[in-house]
């Protein structure tokens, strides 16, 4: 079975997927292994211009080492919030080097649109949904665009809001690839411990699901991986992956919108 057909977007002419081509390719690669998959999309082409995205968080090793066995020129995007902690940071940069990967992309939130919703810093205390609109999701799709597809780290073990998780599946006409999203704990774990890989800092210390530090706590015996991000709020994702709802735009570049010194 070859490329799946694509139609092209007359608007931005920029190829997009659908759901028969995400189908295609579960039922292609049903039963084979995430590290011969990923060599094989690369290899072919399959996902054209492609980046995986990567929150550098207590898993994010096993993923990155994937990437880079398939093709460590793969670019890398890790949306920094202003908000994260110093050890993942740290993380990052480890990571990187040490796996080999030559593209490591940042994206931070605009200047002008923090000034403006959130010049105290605290916005997150209130209001976490508008805090990760603007510190997450803005950025986030900034920097996936002109990409026909992106690989996630999802995992359906992670929480019951993630089961079911295909390994291919459609987007705004991306194709997104979730090549661990089959994999249990255990499965991570062997990884980890096969090829040695380093750990987050701070996972030795309970925090089991790493985000921007306000809003990751500590997660305690029996409670689901993710319990420790926005603890106290009906919230469970920072809207990368579902939804949340959008605050009104701010134009970084209107002069009326830039911060004052």
């Amino acid at each position: 079975m070859g490329e799946p057909a694509r139609r092209i977007d007359m608007i931005d002419a920029r190829p997009a997927f659908t759901q028969a081509d995400a189908d295609a390719l579960n039922a292609r690669f049903e039963g084979i292994a995430a590290l011969p998959m990923l060599t094989t999309l690369f290899a072919e082409g399959i996902l054209g211009n492609v980046a995986v995205v990567s929150s550098f968080g207590t898993e994010s090793a096993v993923l990155l080492d994937l990437v880079a066995r398939a093709d460590p020129s793969t670019p890398v995007i890790f949306v920094d919030t202003l908000k994260m902690f110093a050890e993942t940071l740290h993380y990052r940069d480890t990571l990187i080097a040490r796996l080999g990967l030559t593209d490591s992309r940042s994206v931070t939130p605009h200047a002008a649109v923090i000034a403006a919703k959130d010049e105290t810093g605290l916005r997150w205390s209130y209001d976490p949904d508008g805090c990760c609109e603007i510190r997450k999701v803005e950025p986030m799709a900034r920097a996936k665009e002109g990409l026909d597809a992106w690989i996630s780290g999802r995992k359906a073990f992670q929480s019951v809001t993630r089961q079911n998780i295909p390994r291919f599946e459609v987007e705004d006409g991306r194709l997104k690839v979730n090549p661990l999203g089959d994999w249990t704990k255990t499965d991570l774990e062997a990884w980890f411990a096969r090829y040695d890989l380093p750990r987050h800092p701070l996972e030795a210390q309970g925090y089991l699901s790493i985000g921007c530090e306000p809003c990751t706590s500590k997660v305690q015996p029996g409670e689901d991986p993710r319990a420790g991000r926005w603890r106290g709020w009906d919230k469970v994702e920072c809207g990368i992956h579902s939804p949340v709802t959008p605050i009104p735009a701010v134009d970084p570049d209107d002069p009326a919108n830039q911060p004052v010194f």
